[in-house]
Order: structure tokens, then sequence, then C-alpha cells
């Protein structure tokens, strides 16, 4: 039987492992890029710059490659993988004298700072003409527009808050995890996951993934008015004082404690190998799971299934775009543009999504769906239900305060939710962490 640690300190994150090995590789790569990019890209060259590195996203991002080289076009990769710690955003390329034609970033504190130096190009009359913007849903719209004007390539679109769960380990401790109707009712049957052997939970201790849990739980047991009032455009502190925040602190403890020994730096996807290979029973992460699962070649229908945090009140989604760098040479800005006709086109989309776990962005390209992508489509669907994830929506500074105060409570246990509360308001209070209205 595996024994789960009440108390565990932290020396794992702090030790050379594959992530810290993947950080150094990746600033060779920019140190390499900036000596053969140090000028726009030429005609028909086509910089990328992504954050990809799992298989499965790799292997999505060769089905875009496949597109733009079947047009003649020369794909030109550049990794910027620092999952999970700060690295170079495209602005910082651009200042190191680096220029992607694409680059793969959601927040919008990104492409705010290109627009106002004309290195952004509008994508509104490119897809409005194309009829890409009447077939996609809201909340899509929402994610890729910045100030009233489009400028995003939607790729795919993620639900966050999804549970993905080992059929295997679920029969093997005479659990269904489709019957859940609640956390508690989740909760209630870890002790026999645990006494057949296996964890209940493959968790990954690294501070995003707690402060993703944590917006993940939120969402679940406040629904979308509490959520948004934390992780909107506009945040307001009055909101950490909700009963349903202090809720999801003492839900986030609960989870801390069924962290295994080796949680602290581990990776999202090594959790999820956990779960295929069935060490543990489930995993709360993105659905880009799916994609893990497949590319090990399980299926939906025999190996794992899918479902939101049971009793959801609403679920974030995330999508994945692409923005595009203006201010370059007109045979530049044909080239990020064909790239965005490639990224959206329906063919695209079905099997783009499809390779990494997702679901197309455009609804004429909901075909064929999976249970676990047609519940997403189904959330999408429903009034209230689908909320955007903070990295589309929240200021980059109070995403920062909530994440430290978070990952402080994960790692201290005996601070207690009105401990993380005080803190919260205090880093409120101090300008300009929140816009002006607050």
């Amino acid at each position: 039987m595996i024994t789960v640690s009440r108390r565990r300190g932290r020396p794992a994150a702090n030790r050379p492992g594959a992530a810290h090995l993947r950080g150094v590789i990746a600033a060779l790569v920019v140190v390499l890029a900036a000596s053969l990019f140090s000028q726009p890209a030429q005609s028909g060259d086509l910089l990328i710059m992504h954050r990809w590195y799992t298989p499965a996203e790799l292997a999505a991002l060769n089905i875009l490659r496949e597109k733009v080289e079947s047009r003649g076009d020369r794909w030109i990769p550049l990794a910027i993988n620092a999952r999970g710690k700060p690295a170079k955003t495209v602005i910082d390329l651009i200042a190191d004298g680096i220029y992607p034609n694409a680059f793969h970033e959601m927040h919008p504190g990104i492409y705010r700072p290109l627009a106002e130096t004309g290195k952004l190009l509008s994508l509104q009359d490119q897809f409005a003409d194309s009829g890409l913007l009447a077939q996609l849903p809201d909340l899509v719209r929402d994610a890729i527009t910045v100030d009233a004007d489009v400028v995003k390539i939607p790729a795919a679109l993620h639900a966050d808050a999804t549970i993905y769960y080992n059929k295997d380990v679920a029969r093997a401790a005479g659990v269904d995890p489709q019957s859940w109707t609640s956390l508690e009712a989740m909760w209630a049957d870890f002790p026999a996951v645990r006494d057949a052997g296996y964890l209940p939970l493959a968790i990954g201790e690294q501070p995003w993934q707690v402060t993703y849990l944590a917006m993940s739980l939120l969402a679940s047991l406040g629904g979308a008015e509490v959520y948004d009032g934390i992780f909107g455009a506009t945040p307001d502190p009055q909101g950490l004082d909700d009963p349903a925040f202090a809720e999801m602190l003492v839900w986030l403890r609960r989870f801390e404690r069924e962290a295994d020994d080796s949680a602290p730096g581990r990776d999202w996807n090594i959790a999820t190998g956990m779960v295929i290979s069935g060490q543990a029973l489930m995993q709360v992460q993105g659905d880009g799971m799916r994609a893990e699962w497949q590319a090990a070649g399980k299926t939906e229908a025999d190996d794992y299934g899918c479902l939101f945090l049971p009793g959801a009140k609403a679920v974030p989604m995330s999508v994945e775009a692409w923005g595009l760098v203006g201010g370059l040479s007109a045979e530049s800005e044909a080239t990020g543009r064909a790239f965005a006709q490639d990224v959206t086109a329906v063919d695209t989309q079905i099997r783009f999504a499809r390779a990494i776990g997702a679901v197309p962005v455009r609804r004429d390209a909901w075909i064929d769906l999976d249970p676990c992508a047609r519940q997403v489509a189904t959330a999408i669907d429903t009034t209230g239900h689908a909320v955007l994830t903070p990295l589309l929506t929240t200021p980059a500074p109070w995403i920062a305060a909530i994440q430290r105060a978070l990952t402080d409570y994960w790692d201290t246990p005996e601070m207690s939710p009105r401990h993380v509360i005080a803190a919260l308001h205090a880093a409120a209070a101090r300008p300009p962490l929140l816009p002006a209205a607050h």
C-alpha cells in the first residue's frame, strides 16, 4: 500500500531535475535565437514562439506545421519552456531583437503593450470577413478580444477544472467516479482507494498548479458570480469575504493533505502519468490530460473516464491562442495572416483539438466529439456555467499575489483560511495591484 505523509518539506522543488534541465535548454535556445533571428523573419518564414513540450502538445504543434509547410512557407520553431516559473515573453524577445511572426500567449497584459507600440496585428476584419467570428461561442470571442479588438488567433478550447480517472483503479477499489454528486461524495471514496493500494490523487505542488486547483475549486463551489469577483477583469476584494472563498481554502487544505511525498516540483504531465500507469486513481487538471492518455495508447471506452469537479456550479475554460507581431514587412504580415487562416480552418481545428485533448473553438468543427469533449461543449452552451481562466482576464499582479498567498497556505499546515484572506486584503490595498476602480 502507498503511504502518504501529512507534513512535508519542499526540498524536491529545489533539486535539479527534468524541469530544471528544460529551463536551462530553453535559455540556450533563446541565446541561439538571438544570433539567428536578430531581424524580422524573411518572406515565407514563419518564426513561431511557443511554450509546449509534452509529446501530445508537440504532436498537435506538428499538425500546424504540416499545414504551414503544405503552402510552401518555412516553419521555424522557437520554444520558450519554463512551465511554472517566470519565462521570457514575446515582449522580452522583441526587446532582445528577436521578431517572431506568431507567439503563443493568452494574457491580455502581453497584447496591450504590443498594440500601444504598433507591434500587434488586429484580426477583427480578417476573421469577420472569413466568417470565423460567427462560428465562435461567446466565451471564445471574449477570450480573443482585448480592448474591443480581436487580436488573438483561437487555437483550442480547454475545460480546466476536470477530473480524469483510471477505470482499472476505480474497479479495483470498488468506486464509481461517475456517481459522485459532490466533493464530499468523492472524498468518501478515498479510503477505499487507499485500502486497495493506490493514491486517490496525483498532485503536482508547483505554485501555478496550486493556484490552478484553487481557482477550479472556487468556480465549482461559488459559481460564476463569486469566481468573477475574484478572477474577473476587474477583481473586487470584497469577494474574498464570500463564504465560498473560505470554503475553497478548506478544500484546498484537504487536497494538500492528500499529496504524496514526491508532489513538490512535480510537473502536471508527470502527475497525469501516475494516473495512466495506475499509481493513482485521478488527477484534477485541464482536459489536456486526454491527449496524454491518447498518446499512451489508451481509450475513453476502456481505460479512462472524465468529469468536472462533482457538483460544480461553474467550470473555468482556457482558450489557447496565438498573437501576430505587427510593424514588420508586408510580406511578414501576409505570412502571419496565412497562419491565422491555417489555425482556424475547420479541418485543422478538428485534427488539432483531437491531438491536444481539447474542443475545437468553432462550432462547425464540433463533429464526432468524444464523451469528454461533449461535456465541455455542453458546459459552453449552458448559460452561466463556463467562465474564463484568470490567464485570460485577471490583472497579472493580482494573480501573482493570489499565487503567493495560496502557496504559503499550502506549504504551512498551521495557517488558517482567515490568515490567507487577511493577507490578500492587505495585498489588494497596496496600489497599483488592482485597477483604480478598486
